[in-house]
């Protein structure tokens, strides 16, 4: 196509979105709405999506080493649970420095088991972590029939159970995304409509003097464009803000804890980058699904 024929495409288009004063911003209103809800709903999945990653990496298993088991029967214990395909890694932590875990995980309670630094009870572990959180029981399994295990402990029952708290989270937060998308690609398309269906007459003409169905369709896919990059505007600028107060008063606090939320940046120059191609794809599709039933003969 010719940067001329562009250009008169583009004209047509702004002047349309100027004489339509009504239907444009009810367009665009339809577009921020929506896409106010998927920025606030994205936010917030991708977040659970960041704590849900720390969970699952800080999920492990711990191999707890028969007390019979001499340097040697651990060296091989170890090579074993490390070939196994599960297995990312193996650290070996003595029953030393496991009772000194316990006492400073204890606070001022601990201070009663230093009494067992004489005559420790506890056992030389394996802290074990797998390639992929979601094998850790299966691996958790295998390691606890080798021989001189003597239990391997994952927090068996509250980890399946996290795992599918998890999982139907991040489902639950893709359904409701997709479906906010389609019913924004629905109103636009339908508000577009009533915009066409004024200017049938105008589409009716042109293809009477042998116009293409791309010569019309032009036009309209590039106000559906604008209309979508326009409804984008509102959302990234209320989301950016609203979110660098959220993190400005969240972060501080959480220093030191396990759960993380996202940095203000780049986040927001990526939730940003999705807004914007969310309000173009809405915007384009609608406007070529309205205009499609005039093309037809």
């Amino acid at each position: 196509m010719k940067i001329r024929t562009l250009g008169r495409h583009a004209r047509e288009s702004l002047k349309s979105i100027g004489r339509n004063g009504w239907m444009t911003f009810a367009s665009v209103s339809a577009v921020t709405v929506t896409l106010i809800l998927v920025g606030v709903f994205f936010v917030i999945m991708m977040n659970l999506n960041k704590v849900a990653q720390t969970i699952e990496e800080d999920v492990q298993i711990r191999v707890h080493i028969d007390v019979a088991a001499n340097e040697k029967d651990q060296e091989k214990l170890k090579n074993k649970i490390e070939n196994m395909s599960e297995v990312k890694n193996v650290v070996f932590s003595s029953k030393e420095r496991e009772l000194q875990d316990l006492i400073k995980s204890m606070g001022e309670d601990g201070q009663a088991f230093k009494l067992f630094e004489q005559d420790n009870p506890l056992n030389d572990v394996f802290i074990v972590k797998t390639k992929n959180p979601q094998e850790t029981m299966a691996a958790a399994d295998k390691i606890g029939k080798l021989e001189y295990v003597s239990k391997a402990v994952y927090g068996k029952g509250t980890i399946e159970k996290l795992f599918k708290f998890i999982d139907a989270s991040r489902n639950v937060g893709i359904v409701l995304i997709a479906g906010l998308f389609f019913t924004a690609v629905f109103l636009i398309s339908n508000t577009i409509k009533i915009t066409i269906v004024a200017r049938r007459r105008e589409i009716q003409i042109m293809r009477l003097v042998g116009a293409t169905n791309n010569f019309i369709r032009w036009p309209f896919f590039i106000e559906g464009l604008i209309l979508g990059v326009l409804g984008a505007v509102l959302p990234i600028i209320l989301i950016s803000i609203a979110y660098y107060h959220a993190y400005d008063y969240l972060a501080p606090k959480l220093v030191g804890n396990f759960i993380q939320i996202l940095p203000f940046n780049p986040f927001v120059y990526q939730i940003s980058t999705v807004l914007i191609l969310m309000g173009t794809v809405i915007g384009v599709w609608g406007s070529l699904m309205s205009v499609r039933k005039f093309l037809k003969v």
